[in-house]
Formats: C-alpha cells, structure tokens, sequence
C-alpha cells in the first residue's frame, strides 16, 4: 500500500471518529466470504456502518481525532473491524443475535459516548444500555404519571365526597 494512500485511509478514518459517539471494535478474522457479506447485510439494514481495517492506521486515526480513545489501544491486535453506529445498543444487538449462527464477530472493545468498554464479556451491559429514543420515552412516562394520579385521585375523591353528603343528607332526613 502506497503511503499517500495510507494517509486518506487515515484522514477519512478520523472524520468517521470525530462524528460517532459509538464505535465498536470487532474480531471477525477466520469469518468466510459468504458469512461476512450476511453480516455486512444485516448491518445495512441496521445502519450500522462495517468496516475491516488495519490496526497500525486505525490506531494512528485514534490518535489524530480530538477524542481519547487511548483504552483501545490494548485490543488493536490481530484483526480488527471497526463498527459504527448512532445508538449505543444497536452493534451490541446485531453481535448478539448474529453470533446465534455463527461464533464471531467477537466485541474486543467499545466507545460509548465517552464511556470504554473492553473485552467480548461487556457485550450483555452494551446490549443493555438504552438509546436516546427509549430515554426519552421513559422519561415522557414519568412526567406523565403524577399527573394522571391527581386526575385520578380528583376524580375518585369527587365521587367519595358525593357519597358522603348523600349519605349525610340522608341520616339527617
């Protein structure tokens, strides 16, 4: 490889790295062709961005973006695939449900919003984390939820306090 073009391949790796809060670093060596294309596939179709690349230059890529990816160092060995994705648990997902059929791609490390997670065990904590959307959701429920109580409770009361005065004027009659 030429060393003009090892340098585009590091310059348009450090763009991808300075735009993404989730990278996943993956070991999908010993996969076949027909295998890899039906990962590739499922993460188009996940808009998970694949990509094999060499450690030396995702290394050096890592070091040029304005983020500390410095954890990831120590998994920069062997072969490496870079995933990329918008929401935290979605890589975590399509890894788990893929290796259902097959034994890789393997989780050497993850960066998640500023968070390191390093070695394939952390896989079931990424497929945990919950993204934006659902936050969001949650969060809507909560807010929501005292608010149906007073409604509920005003109801409720309006129709104890109803029975009660019946109850009164009927004593006194």
């Amino acid at each position: 490889m030429k060393r003009e073009d090892k340098y585009q391949i590091i310059e348009s790796l450090t763009e991808k790295l300075k735009g993404r809060e989730v990278v996943y670093l993956t070991d999908t060596s010993d996969l076949d062709v027909e295998t890899i294309n039906k990962l590739r596939r499922l993460c188009f179709r996940r808009n998970v961005t694949l990509q094999v690349v060499k450690n030396t230059l995702l290394r050096k890529a890592m070091e040029s973006s304005e983020k500390n990816f410095e954890p990831l160092f120590e998994v920069l060995k062997g072969a490496t695939s870079i995933m990329m994705a918008e929401s935290a648990n979605v890589p975590a997902r399509l890894i788990k449900e893929f290796r259902k059929s097959s034994p890789k791609p393997i989780l050497k490390g993850a960066y998640v919003q500023e968070s390191f997670f390093i070695g394939d065990d952390q896989l079931d904590t990424l497929v945990s984390l919950k993204s934006k959307e659902e936050l969001l959701g949650e969060l809507i429920g909560l807010l929501q939820s005292p608010a149906r109580n007073v409604i509920s409770a005003l109801q409720s009361g309006g129709t104890t306090i109803a029975g009660v005065l019946k109850t009164l004027s009927e004593k006194e009659g």
